[in-house]
């Protein structure tokens, strides 16, 4: 049994080495080098290119190096009805809630206002919020949101949060499925989006959507590009419904240099990098998944093949 490393970055020689570090008697192979494709039973992806993962005939599992799954499923030559698992991290669930936090406190003290300020060699004051201001409203409840849920309920925010199924967190106020979402929204002033990308929520984040917020609301993207119609968020901010946007995600990445994000004065960009697997956090979990596979055993962190996350 083998484990094949498969990624389009610069990354497939740091996973290779952590895998072998970790566990020695496992042949991990990168997928451009001549291996025995044979015997790969495991293959450890992160957006790799399409159709890649043919041609191993006893594979097992595809195993997501990161939260994220929806790569997969763009790849219409996808191994069938093979398990598929992600990753389930402390660390990336805190990243991506500090991130979070910075943000929305940047906010509240008018940082980014005064950074464009700075630019254009402006002085003029304006007033901040309190936390006890401000109502914070999370979509999806997953692994990350509900640890940034609980985060910002410990900071004295007012927390709502918005999710497919029914979630309860304490000091949270949950909202579910398309009835709840527009109660759900009609009192959030900060929109932070962390669902998966699936069928149901693509373009999700669009101008129907916004006018249900209220005037002035902040939107802050960072869980996928495939979530935002871009031209939608534009109208918004340039009609002043929504007061700004905070994006780590796009639909394309790198984002083009013509893309208009990049001169708006109302949106914070940063490349796709609130939230990163490291090596060291994620790789036992994924040797755990591989000796249990060799077993028999139930795996960890199971996708769903209906709900594609």
């Amino acid at each position: 049994m083998a484990i094949v490393v498969i990624r389009q970055d610069d990354k497939i020689d740091d996973w290779k080495e952590a895998l072998q570090l970790y566990a020695p008697q496992i042949a991990v192979y990168d997928y451009r080098e001549e291996h025995p494709r044979e015997a790969v039973k495991m293959a450890v992806v992160w957006k790799h290119p399409p159709g890649s993962l043919q041609g191993y005939p006893n594979l097992e599992c595809i195993s997501s190096s990161g939260a994220g799954v929806d790569f997969l499923f763009e790849d219409d030559r996808l191994p069938k009805h093979l398990p598929i698992t992600r990753v389930v991290d402390e660390y990336l669930s805190k990243d991506m809630s500090e991130h979070v936090i910075a943000l929305i406190f940047s906010l509240l003290k008018n940082l980014y206002h005064y950074k464009v300020d700075q630019f254009n060699k402006i002085w003029k004051p304006v007033g901040y919020k309190r936390i006890s201001d401000l109502t914070i409203g999370i979509m999806g409840l997953g692994a990350l949101g509900s640890v940034l849920a609980k985060d910002l309920v410990r900071f004295g925010f007012k927390v709502r949060g918005w999710s497919s199924s029914e979630k309860n967190i304490q000091g949270v106020e949950t909202f579910t499925g398309p009835a709840g979402r527009t109660a759900f929204l009609e009192a959030t002033q900060i929109l932070v989006c962390l669902l998966p990308l699936t069928d149901d929520t693509k373009g999700i984040l669009n101008a129907g959507l916004f006018r249900q917020l209220p005037k002035g609301a902040y939107l802050i993207n960072v869980a996928r590009g495939g979530h935002l119609v871009d031209g939608d968020l534009l109208e918004m901010l340039d009609n002043g419904h929504l007061s700004g946007a905070a994006l780590d995600v796009y639909h394309q990445e790198p984002l083009s240099l013509e893309h208009p994000f990049w001169e708006h004065p109302k949106v914070h960009m940063t490349p796709h990098y609130a939230s990163v697997s490291e090596t060291i956090s994620v790789v036992p979990q994924i040797v755990e998944n591989y000796r249990r596979l060799a077993s028999g055993e139930e795996l960890l962190n199971l996708v769903s093949e209906d709900k594609k996350y």
